[in-house]
């Protein structure tokens, strides 16, 4: 198979975005198509060399596995290892089990897998996740697990049913991601049969080039300006991604054909006589491209480690001091590691094996341990009280996000006491789950019985929907509607909505990066219209309920804080010495969300509610003389946290209201 270098040019393309979207540079706001561009680059050469192979009669799986394991395993291998110190010293107990349970997804190659199922509402944040990284790794390999048995097997019936056969499943894929964007959002993005069309237009695109051997003959004057066309176009598709798409852009579904396209074309029609092709053949963009790989692999646990060793966001000097480390760190790999285990002579095929073999399972064991120790608690000088102030009651769990709450009929859960019919009824998003205890315990102190019902990103209002994805997800509106008919037919006398209310209007604060952050794509216009939709739901919520005599409570949000709460007890504590303790109250208020941020935060909702509190239409209750004084809004305190994430509250802040919310019940 010939070199070309405009390829590795390509993968410079492909990487440089993903290293500047990484690190927060909003001008590359759609940087992260750089893997879908890699995803077509893989697809391409590893397919060309497969019918290469096939075609000389000289095909073997066992030396196509052993290509893959010199290719892939060494350098992944070497920034794993070198993460484990780091993680150990400097990720929370929570973070580190997690780390750990990721060290083995990866020696599995499933750890898209993992990061799929561990992107629920309470998820740790992506970016403090060293080995987020290698989910498009294991999308790789699953598919190589199956697409060169599906080659050899299907050889003997021609190249023309072969393609006929790819590109049905290209398209079948596509449709699959397009339709799961709607629903099953987190899976599209990370699963094999929501990305296998991205390779396989790859190795379409080989098939055309390995049945058109005359591609590298001198194009006459008419072909080398179609050539110059569609290289052009290709460049031009991938370019308008980086800075076109940003994370509110539906993704993948058809908007990555814009950049998976672009390489195409680029991998069709660029080449040594052409503008793009002498441009991604230039010395600089090859040399990047020849250690792309070991750069995409060291750049994400830098950037996670450095966030995770720094209580603020580190600046852009920073990261762009980061990005050069991670290049200088690629090319050591490449030379060092990813050459000499590349060359058969040096490294034998059954060494490489055992290599593989022997790797995988110490980072199974390794992250068995870490996931058996829990996270290794005890190296945090932390008191006991605090630690487990984190931990949450499990009854909540049983109640909170029911699939298909709308229509299966264990929908809702008893709280309070039960000596008597239903009277109250607590309803709401995942701010409801965090105050689950806190309600049951003050229906028992206040000898009321009530239900629950909780849903994630649900607003708690009547003809609300489309504010963002979850309403979409969970079909809040007919859960909307189902609470109110159960109030209806069954005379509760309270209804208690909770909500992360400002999350649905003005956004959320961005602790990292200290700015508030819209809930879509920052337009003034979009803004607007989710602001009109929530007037409009609660004024026909409050309108509905009044209308069948009903008592409306509206619980205002607690303080959002600025970072998660736990991480940042982890670092107050890992900061401070055994015989200097004096210091960690001070950093808990220096390190809370202030009153007035908190305040700004709700600029919109606070006077809407009070509006209709005014006009006697609806019950306020608010905490923030129980979480905040004249200045600050606190985390909790050296005993005890009231917070488990950065807006959860711990059983033990949930606690503290329990006094208020017993006079609302009695009432």
């Amino acid at each position: 198979m010939q070199y070309r270098r405009e390829i590795d040019g390509l993968r410079a393309l492909a990487v440089i975005p993903v290293l500047l979207f990484h690190a927060g540079f909003q001008s590359f706001s759609g940087g992260y198509i750089g893997v879908d561009i890699f995803f077509v680059i893989s697809g391409y050469l590893i397919t060309s060399i497969i019918i290469n192979d096939l075609h000389a009669g000289t095909f073997s799986i066992l030396k196509f596995y052993e290509r893959r394991a010199r290719r892939i395993l060494p350098a992944l291998f070497l920034v794993m290892f070198v993460s484990l110190p780091f993680a150990y010293l400097w990720m929370s107990p929570t973070g580190l089990h997690d780390f750990s349970k990721s060290v083995i997804a990866v020696s599995l190659f499933l750890s898209n897998i993992l990061f799929w199922k561990e992107a629920g509402y309470f998820a740790t944040a992506n970016e403090l996740k060293p080995l987020l990284h290698t989910w498009s790794l294991a999308v790789e390999e699953q598919y190589y697990v199956l697409f060169p048995l599906f080659l050899m097997l299907a050889w003997r019936f021609g190249q023309r049913w072969i393609i006929s056969l790819l590109f049905v499943a290209a398209l079948a894929s596509l449709a699959v991601s397009e339709w799961a964007l709607a629903r099953y959002i987190s899976a599209s993005f990370y699963l094999l049969p929501t990305r296998g069309w991205e390779l396989l237009i790859g190795a379409l695109a080989a098939f055309y080039l390995f049945s058109n051997t005359n591609t590298n003959e001198k194009p006459t004057h008419l072909r080398l300006a179609a050539y110059q066309a569609a290289s052009s176009m290709g460049l031009l598709l991938i370019t308008y991604a980086v800075f076109a798409y940003d994370k509110f852009t539906p993704f993948p579904g058809v908007n990555a054909l814009l950049p998976t396209i672009g390489a195409v074309l680029i991998v069709l029609f660029a080449n040594t006589q052409t503008l793009v092709g002498k441009l991604l053949g230039s010395k600089w963009l090859v040399g990047i491209g020849l250690i792309s790989y070991s750069t995409y692999l060291w750049h994400q646990p830098l950037f996670s480690f450095v966030r995770h060793g720094s209580i603020q966001e580190p600046s852009k000097i920073v990261y762009l001091l980061l990005i050069l480390v991670s290049l200088l760190l690629a090319y050591l790999t490449w030379k060092f590691v990813e050459t000499p285990f590349r060359n058969k002579n040096i490294v034998k095929r059954k060494q490489i094996l055992w290599f593989g073999l022997i790797g995988s399972l110490f980072f199974i064991a390794v992250g068995l341990v870490g996931i058996y120790n829990k996270g290794f608690e005890k190296r945090f000088n932390m008191p006991t009280s605090l630690s487990s102030s984190f931990d949450l009651t499990p009854a909540a769990w049983g109640c909170f996000d029911k699939p298909q709450a709308h229509t299966r009929s264990d929908w809702l859960c008893d709280i309070g006491s039960k000596q008597a019919k239903p009277s109250f009824i607590v309803f709401g998003d995942s701010h409801a789950r965090s105050m689950f205890d806190a309600f049951s315990e003050a229906g028992n102190q206040a000898n009321k019985h009530g239900v629950y019902i909780g849903v994630s990103g649900c607003t708690a209002f009547l003809d609300i929907y489309k504010l963002h994805k979850d309403e979409i997800d969970v079909d809040c509106n007919l859960i909307n509607k189902r609470v109110y008919e159960y109030v209806k037919a069954n005379k509760i006398s309270k209804v208690f909505l909770i909500g992360k209310w400002s999350w649905y209007t003005h956004g959320d604060y961005d602790g990292l990066n200290g700015a508030w952050i819209g809930i879509t794509k920052d337009s003034k216009r979009e803004k607007a219209l989710s602001r009109l939709a929530f007037e409009a739901g609660l004024k026909q919520t409050v309108a509905a309920y009044a209308s069948i005599g009903v008592q409306l409570y509206i619980v205002e949000q607690v303080p959002v804080q600025r970072l998660d709460v736990k991480d940042l007890y982890y670092k107050i504590y890992a900061s401070n010495h055994q015989d200097d303790q004096k210091s960690v109250p001070e950093s808990i208020r220096e390190l809370s969300v202030s009153k007035q941020q908190h305040i700004q935060l709700q600029s919109f909702v606070s006077p809407l509610f009070k509006q209709h509190a005014q006009a006697g239409q609806l019950n306020l209750i608010n905490f923030d003389d129980i979480f905040c004084d004249a200045e600050k809004c606190l985390i909790g305190t050296d005993k005890y946290a009231y917070y488990f994430d950065s807006n959860h509250l711990t059983t033990t802040g949930g606690r503290m209201v329990v006094g208020e919310l017993v006079k609302h019940i009695q009432k």
